[in-house]
Formats: C-alpha cells, structure tokens, sequence
C-alpha cells in the first residue's frame, strides 16, 4: 500500500499549502521569544540607590548637580555605584537637619573622623531608568533579588513540568487540538500578566504561561514537520527556528519603543490571540490520524492538501485503506522512550544533548552580559550572530549530514570557549571573535536538535519523545544562573572552561545516533529501531491501474486495490532516471499476453499508458515516473472495466 510520503509525492511535498502552513506557524515560533528570554527587558535591573528623606531638598538648597548629590550622600559612590553598599545601604543621617554644610555635609552631622553608621533602604530606592520593569515596579534588588530569579525559575519550572504533560496530550488526542489549546492559555495568562495587581500573581500567571508555551511552540515544530516530505524537513525546521530570531529582533524593536513592563506585556501578548484561527486554516497531521487508525480522515486532510496545491491525486491514490485495521490504536507511553534499546540510546543522548545545548545557549549570554553595555545593542548582536547560523544549515545539513554537522558544531563551539577563556584581555578582537564563533556554533547546535530529534521516533510517540528530551532543556536553564555567576566569583572564565567540557562530551556522542539525511520518518518502533541498518533513501513505490471487466465497480473500494485472479499482479523492478527514456518500449508480459508502454503527457508528470485489446477489453497502464536517484520499484495492479 501506498505511505503517506507516496501521497506527498503526488499531491506536493512542499507546495503552496505546506508554505501557506509554514508562514502561520512561524508567526507562532516568534511570539514565544517574549516568553524564553523575556526576562531580559521585563526583568531588567538599572542603577540604583536608597532613597532619603530630605536628600532632595538639601540638593536643590545647594545647588549640587546629580552626580554631586550621589558622591555626598551615597555610601561608597565611585561614579557607577557598583558596591552592595552603594546600592543597598544608606547614612543613618538626618538629612532634614539645619545647619548642613553644602561641602562637607557628612562632616557637620556625625563630626570629622567619626565612622557614619549605615542602615537598609528603608524608605525605598531611586532607580536610573526612565521606564519600568518588574524590578522597579516590585523593588526587585538587594535582600529581594532573589525574587526575580523565582521568577523565572517559575517559568523554567513550567516549561518541564508543560513538556511532559503537552506531549502526552499532543500524541494522545491531536496535534491540533493540543495546539489551539495551548494557545488559547497562552494568551490569556499572558494579558493577565500585564494586569498584575502583585509579585504574587505575576509569578503565577508567567508559570503557567511558562506550562504551555513551550509545549506549543514544539507541537507546531512536529506538525509543519509531518506536513511536508522528508526531503524538505530539514529546510522547514530551520526556517521555524529563524522565525524565532526574528522574533528576537522584533522583541528588541517593541521593549526599545515601549519601556514599561505592563505595556510591552500586553503589545506581544494580544497577536496570540490571532492564532485561534488555526482552527480554520491549519489540518490535523496526517500522520497522526493514520497512526490512530482514522485513515478516511487522513484521506480528507490529504485531499484538502491535494486541492490546496491544485494537484489531483490519481486513481491509485483515491483511498487509503490500513493494512492492519485490527490492530489496536498506539497509544504513547513514557515507557516506550526506554523500552526497546535503539529508541532507549535515542532518548538518552537526545537529553544531553539537549541540556548542554540550553547551558551554553543562555551561559554564553549571560558570561557576556556580566559588563553589559547598552543592553537593546547587547541583545541585538546576539541574535544577529543565529543568521549566518541558519545559512550555514541550510547549506550543510543535506550535503554532509546532521550527526557530522552536528558534531562539527559543537566541537567549534568548545574550541571557541577554551579561546576565550585563555586569549588575555589585551587581545580583545581575537576575544570577541571567538565569543561570536561560539555563540554561532551553540546556536547551530540547538537548530540540529530541534531538526533531528523530530526525525528519530515514531509517530505515536513523537511528540511526547521531543517533549520529554527538551525538558532537559528546561533543568539546563534552571541551573545556568547559578553555574555562570557563582563560578565567574572564583574566576571569570571558569564558567567557559565547564561549558567546553559538557559540549566536547556532546560532540562524541551525538555520532552514535544514526544518520537521518534523505530517510523517511519513522511509523513504527520497528522503523525507529532499525533506522541505524538503513542505509539509503526510500524506495519510490509507483501503483499502477490496468481495469478489466469483472470488478470495475468495485475496483475503488478493494483492499490495497488487491483484485480476485487473474486481476491482481505484481511486477517490481527497478529503474534510474536515465532508464526513463527507454519505458517507452519496455514490454512486459501477463500471462501469455503482452502490451506496450507508449509515452503520455498528463499534467506535470511524465505518464505512460499502455493499452492492447484482448477478449474484447482493453488494459490500461498508467506510470507516473518519479524522482529518484536510486531507481524505484513498481507495483501493478489490475482493475477491471468493460469496453
């Protein structure tokens, strides 16, 4: 019988209604940027200092400018105010005293030689931010900094827990249901996010954003994957994920025009809303329904992909009836990503590597964000550096291969940490080449996981599989602030030494797992276990309809279009494409009678029909060449209908 990649291949493996499909759900994979590295304007913490009663007042009676008032009345002030103290300590001083000296101020309240006694911010802090964040608005800093890692701990916290429940749910009752539900949760926690009243209910409105976004943004992955045909999946994975970078340049653009928290909340919440018109536009995976037996449903999403890419399906490809119709409906288990020892190796490897992957991802960030700068410029040239990234890709995975590549990859991002670790400071272009080098090379490695992981597990369980193996990811992210920033208090560099370690380990065993260039996508676990012992492409199967005159009404309606004798046979052979030129006089023999192939235009494929009276009927042959560039197999099957 014919897979639902023989179908593709005649309706369009990536046609208009599979880009059509692709642009929708890119604009999807944008809008979670605000979500995984929101923090970073939401959360932002500018300069700040105690506020003191009385402070204002005695600057405006002494005329003192800004930085004048901050070196008289700061603790510690050094011109950046980078001490604790500075930051979260204040003179216990009367500030509302009379008889203040506007040049020695300190002096004519506690005495000359007198140690100032210093106190808590009782009163508050003035922060340097023309904006707000939730930082300024909650007084996010000091003893209660550690409130906005919370924060998003939360939001890591819900990515995990939402990666194992939105992937059961996905491979258990649809790809697109689970993807409108999520959506719609998404966008309502999100709007009231914005409307806050307290710490308390931000934190529990972003973690159950954090519950089902990520689980969202993987589900449209797998289902934009299991649209399109195997030669085109690596494309269509990388351009989702470049639809993220753009949305890293789109989110930079809207927190620089709209500086306040609530207000930039709201602006990348409100478009997720627009996305409850999936309903309409978006099917369910095909191959989701044939791995749940719903195979006439299958049939009507194929033919609705068919109409949308203004092909016809032939004759042969009308129906699509399950060899195993008795078998019970697969049903995915967490157990099954451990069962069997392929898809167990599998798992495991996927999971480091997708927790290496989130470590130097964020790490990296954040070891360049220690001296920050203009953080919007900061943020952009981080994600300007995934561009060439995505190229290099698009070049590369279907020419040398994903493990290969992969490996590469990782292998220059460890090299590019221990460069920077080690090169001094006073070589700072080699420094920064070598930081840029190794975000280009993180960034390649989290493409290749989203591409690969997909690819390597059935379709039951595939969606649970990818979800399971990114919660990794989600550990990985709890942990890197505390990996980064308590090890660069030991040495600076230290965090980049670990960072080479755990991706170098990485690039070895991403080689054990087996090579998906040019494969189609697993069904079965049989198929996901045996993947390793295949080693070349997909056959292409041709069917074919030659009618006679018993069963011509119900040739339709047979099982895997199998006729009673003499009608059913099957000639398989195999031929290269330069061997198409001579169908034309191929002769092949049924029974003792025999008919030529004589050439036919029909649409956009090359069609050969054959025909030759016998008994008062006429065969007919139709053989649609398809590309292969390792020959194909044919099947004949034999209809019936009456001259």
């Amino acid at each position: 019988m014919p897979t639902l990649d023989d179908f593709l291949e005649q309706v369009g493996e990536f046609d208009f209604f599979q880009k059509k499909a692709l642009f929708v759900l890119c604009l999807l994979s944008a809008s979670f940027v605000p979500i995984y590295v929101g923090i970073f304007f939401l959360g932002f913490t500018p300069d700040h200092h105690c506020r003191s009663p009385g402070v204002t007042e005695l600057s405006q009676r002494c005329g003192w400018s800004l930085e004048e008032q901050l070196n008289h009345t700061v603790p510690e002030w050094d011109g950046h105010g980078a001490s604790y103290n500075s930051r979260c300590r204040r003179y216990e001083v009367d500030w509302n005293a009379t008889g203040i000296s506007c040049t020695e101020p300190l002096s004519s309240l506690v005495g000359n030689g007198s140690t100032v006694p210093l106190s808590p911010c009782w009163d508050g802090w003035d922060y340097d931010s023309t904006g707000s964040s939730l930082v300024t608005e909650f007084n996010l800093v000091c003893e209660e900094s550690w409130k906005l890692d919370l924060f998003q701990s939360c939001v890591n916290a819900g990515f995990f827990i939402g990666s194992m429940s939105i992937g059961y749910i996905a491979d258990r009752f649809g790809r697109k249901l689970c993807l409108l539900v999520t959506v719609l949760i998404n966008a309502v926690s999100g709007v009231l996010t914005a409307f806050a009243p307290s710490y308390t209910w931000t934190v529990i409105f972003r973690l159950i954003q954090g519950l089902v976004s990520k689980g969202g943004w993987l589900t449209g992955y797998v289902l934009i994957a299991e649209f399109v045909g195997s030669d085109y999946r690596r494309a269509v994975g990388i351009t989702y994920q470049l639809a993220f970078t753009l949305g890293l340049l789109v989110f930079t653009a809207l927190a620089y025009a709209l500086p306040h928290w609530r207000w930039l909340q709201l602006a990348v919440t409100l478009p997720n809303f627009f996305f409850l018109f999936y309903y309409w536009c978006l099917p369910e995976s095909p191959r989701w329904l044939i791995a749940q037996k719903q195979d006439d449903k299958a049939m009507e999403v194929i033919k609705r992909i068919a109409k949308g890419n203004k092909k016809n399906l032939p004759l042969s490809f009308q129906n699509f009836n399950c060899e195993d119709e008795d078998q019970e409906k697969l049903k995915p288990s967490f157990l099954d990503l451990v069962r069997t020892p392929q898809i167990r190796k599998y798992t495991f490897i996927l999971m480091y590597s997708w927790f290496t992957s989130s470590i130097l991802y964020q790490g990296l960030i954040m070891h360049m964000g220690i001296a920050a700068g203009n953080m919007y410029l900061d943020f952009l040239y981080s994600a300007l550096v995934e561009f060439p990234a995505a190229f290099i890709l698009l070049l590369t995975l279907d020419n040398i291969g994903r493990c290969y590549t992969w490996a590469a990859a990782n292998m220059m991002t460890g090299a590019a940490c221990l460069v920077t670790a080690f090169v001094p400071d006073t070589l700072y272009w080699l420094k920064m080449t070598a930081a840029c080098l190794g975000r280009m090379g993180i960034t390649m490695c989290y493409e290749i996981i989203c591409v690969v992981n997909p690819e390597l597990y059935p379709t039951f369980l595939r969606n649970l599989g990818v979800l399971v193996c990114s919660s990794l990811c989600d550990l990985g992210g709890i942990i890197t602030p505390f990996l980064v920033y308590r090890l660069a208090e030991l040495w600076h560099e230290l965090p980049l030494i670990i960072f080479a370690v755990i991706v170098l380990i990485d690039s070895g065993l991403v080689l054990l797992l087996p090579e998906m260039k040019g494969k189609a996508l697993p069904e079965t676990i049989d198929d996901a276990e045996n993947l390793h012992r295949q080693e070349r492409s997909k056959e292409k199967t041709i069917y074919l309809h030659v009618r006679t005159s018993e069963v011509a009404s119900n040739c339709q309606h047979s099982e895997t279009w199998g006729l009673p004798e003499p009608e059913v046979v099957c000639l398989h052979f195999c031929f290269t494409p330069s061997l198409t030129l001579l169908l034309p006089i191929f002769l092949f023999a049924f029974q003792t009678h025999s008919c030529f192939l004589c050439p036919r235009a029909s649409g956009s494929s090359n069609v050969y029909g054959a025909s030759r009276k016998f008994m008062k009927e006429h065969f007919y042959l139709l053989l649609t060449k398809q590309k292969s560039s390792l020959g194909c197999s044919v099947t004949v099957h034999f209809c019936s209908e009456q001259e």
